[in-house]
């Protein structure tokens, strides 16, 4: 019990005000009550400096809808050489989908 307390207190990452959380190679992007959230997956990665870094990435924009089939749930997709550039466009993609009626 006392480490569901701790978990809750502790500070979730955030990037540009939404929820990002990683699961392996896997990072959503984005609060799950919304009609969309973006999905990161890290492809490869490359040693810099003595540090593994995410050197393709995956980009994903998918709808929460339970309803819909997996295959169905893609609304966009892309590649990006970095996570920099993946959560950039992660985050546009996002905004716009989130701002359609």
């Amino acid at each position: 019990m006392a480490e569901v307390k701790n978990a809750k207190k502790a500070k979730i990452l955030s990037y540009k005000g939404r929820p990002l959380l990683r699961s392996g190679a896997q990072i959503y992007y984005g609060e799950m009550s919304d009609k969309y959230i973006a999905l990161l997956t890290v492809l490869s990665t490359k040693e810099d400096k003595g540090l593994q870094v995410a050197d393709k990435v995956s980009v994903q924009i998918l709808a929460t809808d339970p309803e819909l089939r997996p295959r169905e749930r893609i609304a966009k997709k892309t590649e990006k050489p970095g996570l920099y550039e993946a959560l950039n466009i992660a985050t546009i993609w996002l905004e716009r989908m989130l701002a359609e009626k």
